[in-house]
C-alpha cells in the first residue's frame, strides 16, 4: 500500500493539475466540440479560396490542430486552415497543380522551423501596442465581414434564425455556464430547422464532407531544382504570413489569459504542424484568431486538450456524423462568428473618452493598421505597414527632443555647448545648425554627457561641426561620451566626411 502511494506521489508532480479536475475537463471538451463544429464551414470556405477540394481544408484543420496541441508553445490556441494561407498558395495551385501546393506547404514548414530557431519570435517586441490593437480590431471586422455573404440573397428564414442564435448566446449564460452558449445555439437552431422543415443554407451546401481519415504520402511532383525554385517564393510567403498571424494571436491570448507563452516553441511548432499537414495532403495553415477567441474567450478553455479535441471532433464529426453535421444551418454558425467578432473588438480603444486622451500618433497607427488589413484582407501587410508608420511617427517625435544650450566663459576665450536628448539620423542633421560658428571664441567644448550617440549619422554631424569650426581656425573638444557613444564615435569619426 505504502509503495503504491509513494509511486503515485512521484508521478503526481509531472501530471498537469487540471487532469484531476472534472470542471476543467467539461470546459475543455465542450470548447473543443464547439470549435470543431465552427471549423468545418470555415475550412470548406478556405478550400474554395485555395481552389482545392473541401476535404483538403478539413484534413489541414484536423492535422494542424492535433499536431500544434502537442508541439505548440501557446496552450488553448487553435491552428487550422486559414484564409491568409489560402490566398498565398491559391496562385501556385492554379498555375502548377495540387502537388506543387503540397510541396510548398512542406517547405513552408521547414522554413518556419528555421526562422523559429533563429529567433524570429523576438521581433514581436518591436510591434507597438497601437498596432496590436489595430490588429485585433481589424480581425474582428474581417470576421464580421466574412459573415455578410451568408446574410445576403438568402431565404428570409435565415434572419430570424441568426437573431435567435445571437439571443441564445447573450441570454443563455445568465441561466448556466455549464454548457457553452454557442453549442446550445447550434443544437437548438439545427433541431428547429429540421423539425419545422425550414429550407435554409446548411453546412452540407458548402461541399461534401470526407468519409475517411487522411492517408500520408509524398507530394506528386518531380524532386528537382526547378520544382524548388517554383515553390520557394510561395513557401517563404506562407511561412512569414503564418508566423506573423500565429505570433500575434499568441500575444493576444497571453493578454487575455494573463499567462506567458513560448513564442520560439510556437514558431517551430507551426513549422512541424505544416510539415505533418503537407504529408497528409492538407493545404497548410496557422493560428486562427476567430476560433481561438471561441475557444479561449467565449468557451473559457485554457489547456492543450481543447485544441487537440477541436481537431479530433472535426474529423469525427465529418467521418462518423457527416449527415448530421451537414444539416446544421449556416445561420447558427454565422451567429456564433458574429458574437465572436463583437467579443474580439476592443471597444474601449474607440470610446470617445479614450480617443480624447490618446495621442494623435497612436490613433493614426491604429487606424492605418485597421485600414490596411481590411483593404487587403492580409493581416501581415497591416501589421508591417502599421509598425512602419509607428516607427516614422516615433522618429519624427524624437527628432525634436535633442536640444542645445551654450554657456560662454566669462573671459570670452571658450564656450561650452551642452547637448541633451537622443542623437540619431532624424535629430543629427538639425544639430549642425545649432552652433554659432562665426561668433564663437577660439575654444569650443561640446558636452555630450546628457545624450547618446546612436548611429553613423550622428558621428557625421559631429565631424561636420568640427570641420566648420576648423575652417575658422577654432578648436573643438567633445566630452562626456558614454561607453557606447565613445566606441561608435572613435570607430567612425573622420571616416565619414573626410574632414580629418
Amino acid at each position: 500500500m505504502f509503495s503504491s502511494l509513494s509511486a503515485a506521489s512521484r508521478l503526481r508532480p509531472h501530471a498537469p493539475a487540471w487532469l484531476s479536475d472534472p470542471k476543467v475537463w467539461r470546459t475543455e471538451v465542450l470548447a473543443g466540440l464547439v470549435v470543431g463544429l465552427a471549423l468545418i464551414p470555415e475550412a470548406i470556405s478556405f478550400s474554395v479560396i485555395a481552389g482545392v477540394d473541401p476535404a483538403v481544408g478539413l484534413f489541414a484543420s484536423f492535422t494542424m490542430a492535433v499536431t500544434i496541441a502537442v508541439v505548440g508553445g501557446r496552450r488553448a490556441m487553435i491552428s487550422a486552415a486559414t484564409g491568409a494561407v489560402a490566398l498565398v498558395i491559391a496562385p501556385l495551385n492554379r498555375e502548377h497543380g495540387f502537388g506543387y501546393l503540397v510541396a510548398a506547404v512542406i517547405l513552408a514548414g521547414v522554413l518556419q522551423i528555421v526562422l523559429g530557431a533563429l529567433g524570429i519570435a523576438r521581433l514581436m517586441r518591436f510591434v507597438p501596442r497601437s498596432v496590436m490593437v489595430g490588429f485585433v480590431n481589424s480581425l474582428a471586422i474581417l470576421i464580421f465581414l466574412a459573415q455578410v455573404p451568408e446574410l445576403t440573397d438568402v431565404p428570409w428564414a435565415v434572419y430570424p434564425l441568426a437573431a435567435a442564435g445571437l439571443a441564445l448566446m447573450v441570454f443563455f449564460p445568465r441561466i448556466t455556464k455549464v454548457v457553452p452558449a454557442p453549442l446550445v445555439s447550434i443544437v437548438v437552431l439545427t433541431v428547429i430547422t429540421l423539425a419545422a422543415g425550414i429550407a435554409v443554407p446548411t453546412v452540407g451546401d458548402r461541399g461534401d464532407l470526407p468519409s475517411a481519415l487522411p492517408v500520408p504520402g509524398l507530394p506528386d511532383v518531380p524532386f528537382t531544382l526547378d520544382t524548388l525554385t517554383t515553390i520557394a517564393p510561395y513557401a517563404l510567403a506562407m511561412a512569414l504570413v503564418g508566423l506573423m498571424e500565429s505570433l500575434m494571436t499568441a500575444q493576444l491570448v497571453d493578454e487575455i489569459t494573463d499567462t506567458r507563452s513560448d513564442k520560439t516553441r510556437e514558431s517551430v511548432g507551426q513549422g512541424i504542424a505544416n510539415i505533418v499537414t503537407g504529408f497528409f495532403g492538407g493545404m497548410g495553415g496557422c493560428a486562427m484568431i476567430g476560433q481561438t477567441m471561441i475557444n479561449v474567450k467565449v468557451s473559457g478553455a485554457r489547456t492543450r486538450l481543447s485544441t487537440f479535441l477541436a481537431g479530433t471532433f472535426l474529423m469525427v464529426l465529418c467521418v462518423v456524423f457527416g449527415p448530421v453535421v451537414s444539416d446544421i444551418p449556416m445561420a447558427a454558425l454565422v451567429a456564433v462568428m458574429v458574437m465572436v467578432s463583437v467579443a474580439t473588438f476592443d471597444w474601449h480603444s474607440v470610446a470617445p473618452r479614450t480617443l480624447k486622451r490618446m495621442p494623435a500618433g497612436e490613433i493614426t497607427v491604429m487606424a492605418v493598421t485597421v485600414a490596411c488589413v481590411v483593404a487587403t484582407h492580409n493581416l501581415a501587410i497591416g501589421v508591417v505597414v502599421g509598425s512602419v508608420t509607428a516607427v516614422v511617427i516615433f522618429a519624427k517625435r524624437v527628432a525634436h527632443v535633442a536640444d542645445v544650450t551654450s554657456v560662454t566663459d566669462p573671459d570670452g576665450t571658450s564656450v561650452v555647448y551642452r547637448v541633451t536628448g537622443e542623437l540619431f539620423f532624424a535629430s543629427a542633421n538639425e544639430l549642425v545648425t545649432r552652433f554659432d560658428y562665426a561668433n564663437d571664441p577660439g575654444e569650443v567644448v561640446i558636452d555630450l554627457s546628457a545624450t547618446h550617440v546612436w548611429d553613423a549619422s550622428s558621428v557625421a554631424a559631429l565631424d561636420t561641426i568640427e570641420a566648420k569650426y576648423a575652417q575658422r581656425g577654432k578648436s573643438v573638444e567633445i566630452t562626456g561620451l558614454n561607453e557606447h557613444s565613445a566606441r561608435i564615435h572613435g570607430t567612425l569619426s573622420g571616416e565619414l566626411t573626410g574632414s580629418h
